[in-house]
């Protein structure tokens, strides 16, 4: 029951930070390169990217390429045994003066133990912190699109727990 337990935190956290990733937006500093960042700790697992390549540069808006993110062309990596893909190329749109963005869904498949379990997340919100480039997630809920019974139906993400750094 612990790993499943784990499972379900480390699903929440891989979707956070996708999402996390679809949806930084400009701010104050230099020119952005079109790469975003990715760190999310949950239950003790950590998982993180880095270099993941955008469509274009915040504010306008972009798709997050999952090749860039998953292995072996990304360098996705979670410890606690498990490992996790990126289904789609989430969307992004921003609305600076707000200081938010939204990706339209994320899609992710999390495998722990042999047991694979994938979930959705549709229009996941962030906001900016302060004026960098960082942003964190607002708490949401992806709900379980296939997988056995031992995945849990949804899991929810708390607010705070991903951010990513658009660079």
């Amino acid at each position: 029951m612990k790993q499943l337990s784990k499972l379900s935190c480390v699903t929440a956290l891989i979707i956070t930070a996708t999402a996390a990733a679809a949806t930084a937006a400009t701010a104050a500093g230099p020119a952005a390169t079109q790469q975003v960042d990715g760190v999310i700790v949950v239950a003790g697992n950590t998982c993180t990217w880095s270099n993941a390549r955008t469509s274009a540069n915040p504010p306008t808006a972009l798709t997050i390429d999952r090749t860039s993110i998953n292995t072996p062309g990304g360098n996705l990596s979670c410890t606690g045994g498990i490992t996790a893909t990126l289904n789609n190329n989430p969307a992004a749109t921003f609305d600076d003066a707000a200081g938010r963005a939204t990706a339209d869904a994320i899609d992710i498949t999390v495998k722990m133990s042999g047991i694979s379990c994938r979930y959705k997340a549709t229009g996941v919100q962030w906001n900016r912190d302060g004026d960098t480039r960082k942003y964190l997630n607002q708490a949401f809920t992806a709900a379980k699109t296939s997988g056995l019974f031992l995945c849990p139906g949804s899991v929810t993400i708390a607010a705070g727990d991903a951010s990513l750094l658009f660079h």
